[in-house]
C-alpha cells in the first residue's frame, strides 16, 4: 500500500463518482509533482461499481485502494436523503476503518494524514485515535463552504426554516442568498438529511485544514473571508481546479456528444449584464420553434 520511505496520505471519498474524479485529480498531483503514496480507502454499502473499478484500475501503482467492508442501511427508510445514507456508511464503517489502520500501524505504514469528503468527518474519531491529521477535501465552491462554516451558528439563532426567511441570507464574502434557494437538506430542518448536513458541518472546525477545489481569480472574495483567521476556523487552501483532462472511454460511448453531433448548437452569451425575465422568456420561445 506504501513505502515506509515516502510521504503517505489516506482519502476517504463519498460512495460515488462524483466527489471521486476531483479527489484522483488531486492524489495525482501528489504522486506526480510531491512523490507521495496516497491510499484510497472506500466505505460503501455495497460493492464496488464497475465504473469505480475502471477508474481505479487506470491510477498509477503509488495510488492504491482498499474497499472496506458493506455496511448494513436496511434500517434507513427509502426515502432517505443521500446526505443521510453516506454519512451513516462512514460512520459505521469506523470499526472496519479502525481496524485497517491499527493493522497499517503494526507494520508501521500508517498514513500522516487522512483526508476526507464533506460527509465523512466521523471517520476523524478513527484518526485521532491513531494520532493521524485529519483534513477535509471539499468539492464545490467558495460559497457554498463559507455556508457551512456558518451553519451551525443560523441553525442556532433562526426561529424559522430557511424558507421562510423574509430577507437574505448574508455571509461575508459571498452573494447574498435566500433560504428557498440553498440546497433540499436546508429546506426542511427536520428531515435528518439536514441533520446530518449540520453535524458534519459542525466537525469542520476539528480539521487541521480544508481543501477547497477552486481558485482565488474566480472567487476572490469569498476566499479572502474564509482565510480569514477566527476562532474554531481550520485553514482553507485552495488548490483548484481540480478537473479531469483525459479519459479512458471512447467518444462513441458518450451518446450526448453523439446527438449533438447530429444537430445545430447555437451560443449565446450576455456578457456581464443580468437578463430580465422577459427576455430570457422570449429567447426560449424562439429557440423552441
Amino acid at each position: 500500500m506504501a513505502d515506509a520511505n515516502t510521504p503517505h496520505i489516506a482519502i476517504i471519498p463519498s460512495p460515488g463518482l462524483g466527489h471521486l474524479i476531483p479527489l484522483l485529480e488531486f492524489a495525482k498531483r501528489l504522486v506526480d509533482y510531491h512523490r507521495f503514496t496516497v491510499s484510497f480507502i472506500f466505505p460503501g454499502e455495497s460493492s464496488p461499481s464497475s465504473a469505480q473499478i475502471s477508474v481505479l484500475n487506470s491510477l498509477p501503482s503509488s495510488i492504491a485502494s482498499v474497499f472496506l467492508p458493506p455496511v448494513d442501511l436496511s434500517d434507513l427508510p427509502s426515502t432517505a436523503g443521500i446526505e443521510t445514507r453516506i454519512s451513516l456508511t462512514v460512520t459505521r464503517s469506523n470499526p472496519a476503518l479502525r481496524e485497517l489502520f491499527g493493522s497499517l500501524s503494526a507494520e508501521k505504514r500508517l498514513p500522516a494524514v487522512l483526508v476526507v469528503d464533506i460527509f465523512g468527518t466521523d471517520a476523524f474519531d478513527v484518526a485521532v485515535e491513531f494520532h493521524v491529521s485529519p483534513y477535509i477535501f471539499y468539492p464545490s465552491n467558495a460559497n457554498v463552504l463559507s455556508f457551512l462554516f456558518h451553519l451551525p451558528r443560523l441553525d442556532e439563532t433562526l426561529s424559522c426554516e430557511f424558507k421562510d426567511l423574509a430577507e437574505p441570507i448574508r455571509i461575508p464574502g459571498c452573494v447574498p442568498i435566500t433560504g428557498k434557494d440553498l440546497s433540499d437538506p436546508c429546506q426542511d430542518q427536520s428531515d435528518d438529511a439536514y441533520k446530518w448536513l449540520l453535524h458534519n458541518a459542525k466537525r469542520f472546525k476539528e480539521a487541521e485544514g480544508i481543501l477547497l477545489n477552486s481558485f482565488v481569480d474566480l472567487e476572490p472574495d469569498a476566499i479572502k473571508a474564509l482565510q480569514e483567521p477566527a476562532p474554531d476556523k481550520p485553514p482553507v487552501y485552495p488548490i483548484g481546479p481540480l478537473v479531469n483532462t483525459g479519459s479512458s472511454c471512447a467518444k462513441d460511448e458518450y451518446e450526448c456528444l453523439n446527438w449533438l453531433d447530429d444537430h445545430s448548437v447555437r451560443f449565446y452569451t450576455f456578457h456581464l449584464e443580468v437578463a430580465e425575465h422577459s427576455r430570457v422568456s422570449s429567447l426560449m420561445s424562439s429557440l423552441s420553434v
